[in-house]
């Protein structure tokens, strides 16, 4: 049998950086989650997930969790004057989207958000029951044996 060490948080995370860079890569530069670079920081009692959203109205910002999927949307928009014309067009305007799909060892009700600075920042912690945890050792003179099903 082999053991081996695998924390979920990092999977999971690693798995939705990889789907991020392959709709990012075969939708163009608005593809689904592109407009919105993220972060995600595991720590010992919560996950942050960062999104980049300069320029964007905080009122136009959502963030909604529905059976474990993570959604934020935002909304960045520009006018021009009647005697002002666009001849360069780099920053993407509109609607943008990003979902993520929270693990199961999250706390999906005690979701928090902030935005500082063009960033969104958005706190989950990890539920009391996927912390790590201290084991206690039973001393016994029974050996290997003591520990029954």
């Amino acid at each position: 049998m082999l053991l081996t060490s695998i924390d979920p948080f990092v999977q999971e995370f690693e798995r939705q950086f990889d789907r991020a860079v392959r709709q990012a890569v075969g939708q163009g530069a608005l593809g689904n989650g592109a407009g919105m670079p993220m972060d995600g920081i595991r720590r010992a009692d919560d996950v942050v997930l960062r999104f980049d959203l300069p320029g964007v109205d905080p009122e136009s910002i959502e963030v909604t969790v529905d059976r474990g999927v993570l959604s934020v949307t935002a909304r960045r928009e520009e006018e021009f004057g009647e005697d002002e014309r666009v001849f360069v067009r780099e920053r993407p305007m509109g609607s943008f989207s990003r979902r993520v799909y929270l693990s199961e060892h999250l706390d999906a009700e005690a979701v928090e958000a902030a935005y500082n600075n063009g960033v969104l920042a958005v706190r989950i912690p990890v539920l009391e029951k996927a912390k790590p945890r201290k084991v206690t050792i039973q001393q016994t003179g029974d050996g290997p044996k003591a520990i029954k099903r």
